[in-house]
C-alpha cells in the first residue's frame, strides 16, 4: 500500500478501509456536486455575483470543492478498494497536482474573504472602492496564480512505481525535498491564511459585538452583516478543522514519533477522510445558516426536478380554473429567477378567473340572443314579402 504501512492486504484493517471509505468516498461525491452545484447556481443564475464581492469569493469556493471533488474523490477512493493505480501516469501526477491546487484556493479564498468582511464591517463607506467586483476578479486571478504557483511541484511530487508488479501511485522524491515540500505546503496552505483569517474576524466580530451605538446595533443592515459573518466564519472554521489532522499527521512523520502501525493507520484514514469531507460542508452550512440560500435552494429543485411537471398540470387546466399567461420576461412564480429566460408563466387567481368566465358566458349569452332575434327578424320580412306576392298574382289571374 502507497505511504510504506506493511499490513497485509488481507488485514482486517484494509478490508472494513476497503468498504467504509468508498461508502465515505461516495456520500462526499453525492452531497457535495449537489450542494455546490446548486451555490453556483444560485449565485450565477439569480444574478447576484454581478454586485457582491462576497459572492463572488462564495462562488470560487464553491468552484474550488466542486473541481476537488469531480477530479480527485473517485480517484482516490480507489486506493482503498484496488489492488494499485490503474489511471495511468498522467492521472497520478494531475490528481495529486488538484488536491493541492484546490487547498491552496481554497484557503487563499477565505483569507481574502476575512479581509473583505473585515472591510466591509468596519470601514463600510471608504471601502466602497476597492470592494469593488473588479478588484475581487482580480483578487480571484491572484488567488488562482499563486494556488497554481504552489502546487506546481506537485505535479513532479508523485510517480507510477511497480510494487510486486503492480502499479502504484507514490511520492517518488528524496526525503528531504519531500519535507521541504510539505513543510512550505503546511505554512502557505494553511498557518498563513488561518493566521490571516483569525485576526481579520477576532476583529470583526469584536467590533460587531461591541458598538456602542443602539441605533447601529439594532439596526436591519447590522442584523444582515452579522449573519453573513457567521456563515462565513462557520466556513472558515470548518476549513481550519478538516485539515488540521492531516498537516498534524505530515508534521508528526517528519518531526515526531509516528510509527506505522493499527492505530496511526486509522488515524491517517480518519484526517484523509476528514480533509475531503470539508469540500461538500460549505453548501450545508449555508443552507443552515442562511434564509436567502434556503429559499433560493428550494427554487433551483423545483425548477430542476418538477418544471416539466408543473408545466403540465397548468397546461391540463387551461380553459378550466386557471389560465396561462405568457409575458416575455422568466417565471413569475416560486422559481421565477431560475426557469425559462425567455417567457413568464402568471397564474391567475381562481377567483378572478371565475369572474371573467362569468362575465364571458353573459356576454355570449346577449350575443346569441341578439344573433336569434335578427334571424327571427329576417324571417318574418322574408314571410311577409312571400305573402304579398302571392296575393298579387291571384288577384290577376280572376277572371
Amino acid at each position: 500500500m502507497p505511504g510504506g504501512l506493511n499490513v497485509s492486504s488481507d488485514s482486517p484493517e484494509l478490508r472494513a478501509a476497503g468498504i467504509i471509505v468508498p461508502v465515505i468516498f461516495s456520500l462526499i461525491f453525492l452531497v457535495g456536486t449537489v450542494g455546490n452545484g446548486l451555490v453556483l447556481a444560485v449565485l450565477l443564475w439569480n444574478g447576484q455575483v454581478k454586485h457582491s464581492t462576497t459572492n463572488l469569493f462564495i462562488l470560487n469556493l464553491a468552484v474550488a470543492d466542486l473541481c476537488f471533488i469531480i477530479c480527485c474523490v473517485p480517484f482516490q477512493a480507489t486506493i482503498y478498494t484496488l489492488d494499485g493505480w490503474l489511471f495511468g501516469a498522467f492521472a497520478c501526477k494531475a490528481v495529486h497536482f488538484l488536491i493541492y491546487l484546490t487547498m491552496y484556493a481554497s484557503s487563499f479564498t477565505l483569507a481574502a474573504v476575512s479581509v473583505d468582511r473585515y472591510l466591509a464591517i468596519r470601514y463600510p463607506l471608504k471601502s466602497r472602492d476597492v470592494r469593488t467586483s473588479r478588484n475581487a476578479g482580480v483578487a480571484i486571478v491572484v488567488i488562482w496564480s499563486l494556488s497554481l504557483l504552489f502546487a506546481g511541484p506537485y505535479l513532479s511530487y508523485y510517480q507510477i512505481i511497480h510494487y510486486h508488479g503492480v502499479p502504484i501511485c507514490v511520492p517518488i522524491w528524496e526525503d528531504q525535498r519531500r519535507k521541504v515540500l510539505d513543510i512550505l505546503t503546511f505554512v502557505f496552505g494553511y498557518l498563513l491564511p488561518v493566521t490571516v483569517v483569525s485576526l481579520a474576524y477576532t476583529r470583526t466580530i469584536k467590533f460587531l459585538w461591541t458598538s456602542v451605538d443602539p441605533i447601529e446595533r439594532i439596526s436591519e443592515s447590522r442584523k444582515a452583516k452579522r449573519k453573513v459573518t457567521k456563515m462565513i466564519v462557520t466556513v472558515a472554521i470548518l476549513f481550519c478543522l478538516c485539515w488540521l489532522p492531516h498537516h498534524l499527521v505530515i508534521l508528526c512523520f517528519w518531526f515526531g514519533h509516528f510509527p506505522f502501525n493499527r492505530a496511526t493507520y486509522a488515524f491517517r484514514l480518519a484526517s484523509h477522510c476528514l480533509s475531503y469531507t470539508n469540500s461538500c460542508l460549505n453548501p450545508i452550512v449555508y443552507a443552515l445558516i442562511s434564509k436567502h440560500f434556503r429559499k433560493h435552494f428550494k427554487q433551483v429543485f423545483t425548477c430542476l426536478f418538477f418544471q416539466n411537471k408543473i408545466r403540465k398540470r397548468k397546461k391540463k387546466r387551461v380553459g378550466r380554473k386557471v389560465h396561462m399567461v405568457n409575458v416575455e420576461r422568466g417565471f413569475a412564480n416560486r422559481t421565477g429567477a431560475f426557469c425559462g429566460r425567455n417567457s413568464e408563466v402568471t397564474q391567475v387567481p381562481e377567483e378572478n378567473t371565475r369572474k371573467r368566465d362569468h362575465e364571458g358566458a353573459s356576454r355570449a349569452r346577449a350575443w346569441t340572443r341578439q344573433v336569434q332575434d335578427a334571424m327571427v327578424s329576417v324571417q318574418k320580412e322574408l314571410l311577409e314579402e312571400g305573402s304579398s306576392a302571392t296575393a298579387g298574382h291571384s288577384l290577376d289571374v280572376t277572371p
